[in-house]
């Protein structure tokens, strides 16, 4: 059964949302390495910590896509815009 326009929106911008969160993960990680180089072990520590967290809910937010995608979880069309 195809998704309403409001459950495809959802998937998207939670798909969206999960992609941010990937690549702005990536950039800390990045930088956290340059800190840790620098020798800044501290703050290298700090950015590595946020960016796991990142990867945490980037990964609930992809599994929120497949809910959506599946059925389980749907938006009714008055909560879009």
């Amino acid at each position: 059964m195809p998704l309403t326009k409001p459950n495809q929106e959802l998937k998207r911008d939670l798909k969206e949302a999960a992609a941010l969160l990937k690549w702005s993960g990536v950039d800390l990680f990045t930088i956290s390495k340059r800190l840790l180089d620098a020798g800044d072990e501290i703050g290298a520590a700090e950015l590595m910590k946020i960016a796991l967290s990142y990867q945490a809910i980037e990964d609930k937010l992809v599994s929120y896509a497949d809910e959506v995608k599946s059925g389980r979880v749907k938006r009714n069309a008055e909560q879009s815009g």
